[in-house]
């Protein structure tokens, strides 16, 4: 009945049948090999550190990403995050699945969110993508970390670590391997600020895993 009054459209395309079309969901672009082993930046060859990431001091010992975040996946992560379609954080969810290995932790673990933000959305994407993550991987799902004050990255890479920067605090012991999860890695300040705090309530070694990655152009 509800199909019926209220037909599903692709968040991508605007065609009906779904909220994402098989055909939008096989051109999201997935990020593949080779990649910078720290930050997993796309890369020309393998390397250890890439100029995104050189010369920075990063909480997390590796970040993955699903896909690249063109104009497509940011339809869809507006839908989700700002229209509540929350189905399709499970949409993302099988993606991540489908192009990550599931990282040898402990737990996982959420970025989150700013309690103004969370009010008008109503939820977390951020938790609903880890919630639907440890379903898949079979890992459980832990709150470790609050949120001290706001710091949503905005502007440049160097504005945005001063924003973020000690933005998280561990409500607890975390696990000695634990992954933080997030919606989009953009300049990699939030997931080095969140494994800052992972790190400062005992976690030996913290990953990071986004379902979308911001790409640098040239």
């Amino acid at each position: 009945m509800l199909d019926l009054l209220l037909p599903q459209r692709c968040v991508v395309c605007g065609g009906g049948g779904s909220q994402l079309c098989s055909e939008c969901r096989a051109e999201l672009p997935r990020i593949a090999p080779p990649l910078c082993a720290r930050c997993g930046a796309p890369t020309a060859w393998p390397v250890e550190r890439c100029r995104e990431c050189a010369g920075r001091r990063l909480a997390f010992a590796s970040a993955r990403a699903a896909v690249g975040y063109d104009a497509a996946v940011r339809r869809l992560v507006l839908a989700w995050k700002e229209r509540g379609l929350r189905l399709l954080a499970a949409q993302a969810a099988e993606l991540v699945a489908e192009r990550l290995p599931p990282p040898e932790v402990d737990a996982l673990t959420f970025v989150p969110a700013d309690r103004g933000r969370r009010l008008a959305r109503g939820h977390n994407p951020a938790e609903r993508l880890t919630l639907e993550l440890a379903a898949l991987w079979e890992l459980p799902c832990l709150s470790l970390l609050e949120r001290r004050r706001g710091g949503r990255q905005r502007g440049s890479s160097a504005a945005a670590r001063r924003t973020v920067r000690g933005a998280f605090r561990a409500t607890g012991a975390a696990p000695r391997n634990v992954a933080v999860i997030d919606d989009v890695y953009t300049t990699g300040a939030t997931a080095a600020a969140a494994a800052s705090a992972l790190r400062g309530g005992g976690a030996r070694r913290v990953e990071v895993v986004a379902f979308a990655r911001a790409l640098r152009r040239g």
